[in-house]
């Protein structure tokens, strides 16, 4: 059994991967100067920054390394790219109900609400309605869509290839959060997307580093983030976090390659059967299990009593999931991505989220369907 056997919360954090820490220890050592110092040394800190940008164009199929943007995380590059089409566009914005936390709060706070149209959620499905988005943008309505990749809460994937060629089509700035897609599927081709973010913990890197991608040269050349000095070619001012991005750019490597080798394929079958499990045994109701979603994502509804007692329970038999987000847990709010699927408040109240990771076995899955028998059963008997 390995050590993270029964941690299903990788949608929240995951741990660092091997060869990221390698990739930090070394970095750190070799090339701690700051590489917009003058010097020899310096100048090889630089290089190696410079490096790690290319490996990471590359792996997002973008030819201009220049596009891509060292930042804190994903949060950071989010609110700089809501606050850059905010400030730099004159039409609407369509967004989606489900967005992250800070992509919705961004929104709301550097938008007026008649600036925005909420792209319509399917109740049951939680699809977006693309027709919907697709008569905003042929009528003009919006000059910017921002949509995730992949949903946190449900694991949900939506057709950002779609709408950013739509939106290039239609000279409409594109926006795809990609924080839980990349690591977990394919990176290639996000490069034809406007902006795109992403944060390293979330495969397998430190925490504090992500990176944005800006548009191609010409369409956002004007993109300011933090004020300060002329780091990022003085797009996002900051001495940059060398070590953190040089284990970012391992980790995805790590990450690419477990993906070749057809470990998400086997991962989502274990899942798979976990639910079929836990349906036919306690009755449980997944949501969102009738389209594509991540392979790691599993989130459902409780036949009875509510989640923090079933989370209680469970971690205390060593298992760790979630009552869904983690930038929400514990504020007793309700769910956004939750509310757009139909949920009310009630079986808000009974879901929880299960997030594998890549080493995740088909045992490891059954022990954890084997732990929500147990805690169905006393829980019964209370």
């Amino acid at each position: 059994m390995s050590e993270f056997a029964k941690y299903f919360d990788f949608n929240a954090t995951a741990p660092i991967a091997e060869a990221a820490r390698n990739a930090w220890l070394e970095t750190s050592v070799e090339h701690w100067h700051n590489p917009s110092s003058l010097y020899r040394e310096a100048g090889a800190a630089r290089m190696r920054l410079e490096e790690c940008r290319e490996s990471l164009a590359d792996a997002l199929g973008i030819e201009e390394p220049e596009r891509v943007v060292f930042t804190s995380g994903a949060t950071e590059a989010n609110n700089a790219v809501v606050r850059y089409l905010a400030d730099r566009t004159e039409g609407g914005l369509a967004v989606s109900p489900v967005e992250h936390p800070c992509v919705d709060a961004a929104v709301k706070r550097e938008f007026l609400p008649e600036r925005v149209l909420e792209i319509p959620v399917e109740p049951q499905t939680g699809a977006i309605d693309f027709s919907a988005l697709e008569t905003w943008i042929r009528l003009d309505e919006v000059a910017a869509v921002s949509l995730m990749a992949a949903n946190n809460e449900t694991g949900i994937l939506y057709p950002w290839r779609e709408a950013a060629a739509l939106c290039r089509e239609h000279g409409v700035l594109f926006h795809t959060d990609a924080a839980q897609w990349i690591g977990k599927m394919p990176a290639e081709g996000l490069g034809e997307c406007d902006f795109v973010t992403g944060s390293s913990h979330k495969f397998g890197g430190g925490k504090g580093v992500g990176f944005l991608v800006l548009p191609e040269e010409g369409k956002a050349d004007d993109f300011r983030g933090l004020a300060g000095g002329p780091q990022e070619d003085g797009r996002r001012a900051g001495t940059e976090n060398l070590p953190g991005v040089a284990a970012m750019v391992a980790a995805l490597s790590e990450r690419q390659d477990a993906r070749l080798a057809g470990i998400e394929s086997a991962r989502g079958s274990d899942r798979d059967c976990f639910e079929t499990t836990l349906s036919g045994e306690i009755g449980t109701v997944s949501l969102g299990a009738s389209g594509p979603r991540l392979w790691n994502t599993s989130m459902f509804v409780l036949p009875h009593t509510k989640n923090l007692k079933w989370l209680t329970r469970l971690s205390a038999r060593g298992f760790s999931i979630s009552t869904g987000s983690a930038c929400s847990a514990g504020r007793g709010n309700p769910s956004k991505v939750m509310a757009a699927m139909g949920l009310d408040f009630e079986r808000m109240g009974r879901v929880v989220r299960v997030s594998g990771g890549w080493d995740t076995t088909s045992d490891d899955w059954a022990a954890l369907a084997a732990a929500f028998g147990e805690v169905d059963a006393e829980l019964k008997n209370q």
